[in-house]
């Protein structure tokens, strides 16, 4: 659920995407809250998987173990495109533990941190 990696240094990755009204996290004409929670760890994953790639190594996988202060002010509609950033914040053994944030029209509409396992 990323349609494009607009930046991603190792620290904070941002993407956008093009909410589609085929996608299964539409209901009603609204991306639902486990859409922007899913999107947010795909934004986590594509930043991951593009800076293995740029360091010569294979992408780790990863599964959200947790989710802590978890904030959604609105939902998007179908046809909107929201703007995702994830920042890394520090890591525990195999844990990386992110802070989400997703914007809509310049605007907050979803935050949350996130605890990844990673693999490998």
């Amino acid at each position: 659920m990323v349609g494009a990696l607009l930046a991603s240094d190792g620290r904070v990755t941002q993407t956008t995407f093009v909410i589609s009204g085929e996608n299964v996290l539409v209901d009603g004409g609204y991306f639902t809250e486990g859409g922007l929670v899913e999107n947010m760890a795909q934004t986590a994953a594509a930043g991951e998987g593009y800076n293995a790639l740029l360091n010569g190594e294979a992408p780790k996988g990863g599964y959200i173990v947790a989710l802590k202060n978890v904030s959604i002010t609105c939902l998007p509609k179908a046809g909107d495109t929201i703007l995702t950033t994830v920042t890394f914040l520090r890591s525990v053994l195999n844990y990386n533990i992110l802070e989400g944030r997703v914007l809509l029209h310049g605007e907050l509409v979803a935050s949350c941190e996130l605890t990844v396992l990673l693999n490998g």
